[in-house]
């Protein structure tokens, strides 16, 4: 074998060697991605067992607190009055909620001739760990309900909405 023939030799056996590296480092690659996203779609398809919580409502000072009682809701929304009307917070009773799997419903009683309802679900959030913001999150359609006193007529506002839940540290008890 001429010095050549040498040369090609040991070339072709280093692009081999390379080849195999780069394709073994693909592979391994493939598997680490796939275990990681099975990882992630495994805690998002996790069903909420509990989801009591506190959650933001609609307005940056607003709260809605639920506990969950094997699907039967109870809790509160307490709403800040505007600054003009008063420094009072309506806090609204949730009278009737039910949740069965991820879907829930809840009412509030009527304060002031209005009232709310929710009607949506309720999924994991972004956070990883229950004190963790937006670990929980309902997603759905809040109506705001004004009855007429005089009336009884019902005027309804819908506002879609994603309520997400309060980190640990975020608010005071």
């Amino acid at each position: 074998m001429d010095q050549r023939d040498a040369k090609m030799v040991v070339t072709d056996c280093c692009g081999r060697l390379r080849l195999t590296q780069l394709v073994s480092g693909l592979f391994v690659l493939t598997v680490v991605i796939f275990a990681v996203s099975l990882l992630i779609a495994q805690d998002e398809d996790r069903p909420v067992d509990d989801m009591t919580a506190k959650y933001h409502f609609l307005a940056a000072d607003d709260t809605l607190a639920i506990l969950d009682e094997e699907g039967k809701l109870k809790g509160y929304v307490e709403v800040a009055q505007p600054e003009d009307e008063s420094d009072d917070v309506l806090s609204y009773d949730i009278v009737d909620g039910t949740r069965k799997k991820s879907h829930l419903e809840f009412r509030t009683n009527r304060i002031h001739g209005k009232y709310y309802r929710f009607t949506g679900t309720v999924e994991r959030g972004k956070g990883h760990e229950e004190k963790d913001p937006d670990y929980f999150r309902l997603t759905g359609d809040v109506d705001t309900v004004t009855v007429n006193a005089d009336s009884g007529k019902e005027t309804v506002q819908t506002t879609r909405v994603i309520l997400k839940s309060f980190g640990k540290s975020e608010r005071p008890e």
